[in-house]
């Protein structure tokens, strides 16, 4: 046997990856719906969820049977031609979509999608200025790291573009006071994720919207963590009735596969020319999105997001733990608040047999697949209990 062979594949894998993450846990090599498996055949209850891309959950046989047999037809093919899988694609995506938005931009990640977005306000407007929200969070190219806030992102690459701006999140006075006739755009999350699950309020998502109209702004709404049933509607933006200019897409767009969107109103156009991407809607990756809107909409996915996390979200507020702040969230995105750093209840996580995420330095965030069972989330519930209360506090709910 060869000294490869025998090494672990975390060890492989430590000898030649430039390891911008961090790495904790398991070797994962397999998953089904809610559960992945190490290398060492170790089931876990997956509440990371691809960080939020597994919305309808591990190797779901639609989404793998779609991308077989397209791998079998076609993979690649440029945006200059027309393309049967991208076209199928394309009116299913924009059937669904939300009232207003006409076109979409195909591309490959959430960065991607938010970076088209800023480049199509400002050539639909002739301006420069973006208004973004403090905590907010849209990726780390240099446009998507414009409009993040954190300095723990965007320190160590200054400087970042120029003509963003940011006001306090909720905020309705601050953000009347940043937009202007010189705004392009004003970008936001409904549910903020990395900035620790914290969802807008009806009243602050209503003035901006007002306040873009106002000034001939347009609203982005970057859904690429909320989008596709996670927070118990199709996209976030419905459950507060708010109307987007340009919305961006992708994480559980395409059932786990790297792919993105950016959806644009009437009141975008742009030219032939101004934006492009090789892989962006290849046919293989429109297969296995046409195949992931299919389950979401087939099996109520995000109905049953809402009921499961409305559940979740109400038992753990009534376990009253006094080490949680607060517990904040929609649908299956949960953000517990704690008095400590979230990182060694994370571990104790991880021990009994669930994968969580933080969300910051002291939010413990909870991301499963939309497909979890209502036995499995008992589950996890017993495993957040174990990990949270005082020693010898009592857990009430089954196993599986």
């Amino acid at each position: 046997m060869t000294a490869t062979a025998t090494r672990s594949w975390a060890e492989r894998q430590r000898r030649c990856e430039l390891d911008v993450y961090g790495k904790r846990g398991p070797t994962l090599v397999r998953g089904r719906g809610a559960v992945v498996w190490d290398d060492r055949d170790r089931a876990y209850i997956d509440c990371v969820g691809g960080q939020g891309s597994a919305n309808v959950g591990h190797a779901h046989p639609r989404v793998a049977a779609a991308i077989k047999r397209q791998a079998d037809r076609l993979i690649s093919c440029p945006g200059m031609f027309y393309n049967d899988a991208k076209a199928l694609y394309l009116e299913k995506l924009m059937a669904a979509a939300p009232p207003g938005l006409t076109r979409a931009f195909l591309c490959n990640s959430g960065a991607e999608s938010v970076e088209a977005a800023l480049k199509f306000a400002r050539l639909a407007t002739g301006r420069a200025k973006v208004i973004a929200a403090m905590r907010g969070f849209h990726g780390r190219t240099f446009g998507a790291l414009s409009a993040t806030h954190n300095p723990k992102y965007t320190a160590d690459f200054a400087p970042l573009t120029p003509g963003f701006a940011h006001v306090r999140f909720n905020d309705v006075e601050a953000l009347r006071a940043a937009v202007d006739g010189e705004t392009a755009a004003v970008i936001l999350e409904i549910v903020q994720g990395e900035g620790g699950v914290r969802p807008a309020e009806a009243a602050f998502l209503e003035a901006t919207r007002a306040l873009c109209d106002a000034h001939g702004a347009l609203l982005i709404v970057d859904e690429v963590q909320t989008g596709f049933g996670r927070v118990g509607a199709m996209f976030a933006c419905e459950r507060f009735d708010v109307r987007p200019d340009i919305l961006c897409l992708a994480k559980s767009i395409a059932g786990g596969a790297p792919m993105g969107a950016t959806l644009v109103s009437d009141r975008v156009d742009v030219p032939v020319g101004k934006h492009g991407s090789t892989f962006g809607g290849n046919p293989l990756m429109c297969a296995a999105a046409a195949a992931a809107l299919d389950v979401l909409t087939d099996e109520d996915l995000p109905e049953r997001a809402r009921l499961l996390g409305e559940g979740l979200i109400e038992r753990l507020r009534a376990a009253n733990l006094p080490v949680v702040r607060e517990v904040r969230g929609l649908g299956l995105m949960i953000g517990l608040e704690l008095r400590s750093r979230a990182r060694p209840y994370l571990q104790a996580l991880m021990d009994d047999g669930v994968l969580a995420l933080p969300a910051g330095a002291v939010v413990l965030r909870l991301l499963p697949p939309l497909v979890i069972t209502p036995e499995q989330i008992d589950r996890v519930y017993d495993a957040l209990l174990k990990a949270l209360a005082p020693l010898g506090a009592p857990t009430c709910s089954r196993q599986v």
